[in-house]
């Protein structure tokens, strides 16, 4: 019953992650033209988000490398994503850059190669705003891992606002957006980490109204997974 149980679960993050995969391969090459509405707005964020760091950061979700020449001279950024179409944009903006950057495909719900607690920095720019509920509190075992004890993460997730004309009109996006990104607006990522044991959340705050939020924590140097956190080792899924 439990290998049952384990395959579908492994078969449906399989399908989730293709779908993924499938969707951004596709949007690659224009994706940017369809975030250009988005990005006059995200711009202005990208600095203050990413300014303060330092050390080694790992940035899950990079996609085609918005942030990179945002990031401070001083760290190494690790950037990762499913989709090497993204990637290879990504890589063109690394010339932009004034750190040190690696670009790898890898999957932010299965990070095997990467060792545990090696980064100071999590970073995810709208990307659990894709992950499927059902699979988050997978990337976020990873985040886990990969984060030194006391290693910071910062998240910015697009959600529905509690203005009822606001969410009326997100609502009246939401299908566009769920099929050009695969994002939704009910996904549950404040909720997961509160479930979280091995992380503690500093602070949240809406960045624009009340649909941009910004989760800022840190890995809790003890708790009753870590250890169990730092052996997990899970299949490549390239």
């Amino acid at each position: 019953m439990t290998s049952s149980l384990k395959s579908n679960g492994e078969t449906n993050l399989d399908d989730a992650s293709r779908a993924l995969r499938e969707k951004y391969e596709f949007t690659s090459w224009f994706y940017d033209i369809l975030d250009y509405p988005w990005e006059r707005q995200y711009r202005h964020w990208r600095p203050l988000l990413l300014q303060d760091l330092s050390g080694k950061v790992l940035e899950a979700g990079v996609g085609t490398g918005r942030n990179l020449r945002h990031y401070p001279h001083e760290v190494h950024v690790t950037g990762i994503d499913l989709s090497p179409g993204m990637l290879s944009i990504a890589r063109r903006r690394t010339k932009q850059s004034v750190c040190d950057v690696t670009l790898l495909h890898h999957d932010a719900t299965r990070l095997s190669g990467v060792p545990a607690c090696q980064f100071d920095w999590y970073i995810a720019t709208f990307l659990y705003c894709v992950l499927p509920d059902a699979i988050q509190p997978l990337a976020l075992s990873e985040m886990v891992r990969v984060l030194k004890p006391g290693g910071r993460f910062r998240i910015l997730e697009i959600v529905y606002s509690k203005d009822p004309r606001r969410s009326r009109r997100q609502e009246r996006l939401a299908r566009l957006v769920e099929t050009l990104y695969g994002a939704r607006f009910d996904r549950h990522t404040l909720q997961h980490l509160r479930q979280n044991d091995d992380v503690e959340i500093s602070e949240t705050r809406f960045l624009k109204a009340d649909t941009y939020l910004l989760i800022d924590g840190y890995k809790s140097l003890e708790g009753p997974t870590h250890a169990l956190a730092k052996e997990i080792s899970l299949p490549d899924s390239s």
